[in-house]
């Protein structure tokens, strides 16, 4: 079973890059994404049992990555919420942890660290829905 995961970015060739490497690299599915905050928040509340894991931008074409991520806070604890950002600066970090984000990376120097948790999620997803 792929991670089902939904992307919040507003770059079509950072989207499609990450896309690619995530499915080739994570065995994650990418099963829909969104440029702006109102689209992100819209369907990851309209479907909240429809994915595994979300990546969100902070920064969007309209609104704010922290704004998704504020919308989201009261999902189920499998699913998780990982920030991608060209800002992933210690306050950055902080705020995120705040909103409930399980994980930040650095879009210019951790996106191995992002492929490596996306294959430990999946993992452990997996397993959780084998035994449920």
């Amino acid at each position: 079973m792929k991670l089902r995961t939904y992307i919040v970015e507003d770059n079509a060739t950072i989207r499609e890059n990450l896309i690619g490497a995530l499915e080739e690299l994570a065995d994650v599915e990418a099963i829909g994404m969104a440029e702006t905050e109102d689209a992100g928040k819209a369907w990851l509340t309209s479907n909240p049992a429809s994915w595994d894991l979300a990546i969100i931008d902070l920064f969007l074409r309209q609104g704010s990555g922290l704004g998704v991520l504020e919308a989201c806070r009261k999902r189920d604890k499998s699913q998780k919420m990982i920030v991608l950002s060209n800002y992933a600066t210690p306050d950055v970090r902080m705020r995120c942890a705040q909103l409930g984000v399980d994980a930040v990376f650095d879009k210019s120097n951790e996106i191995e660290a992002l492929v490596d948790y996306c294959r430990e999620h999946g993992r452990t997803h997996v397993e959780s829905r084998k035994l449920s």
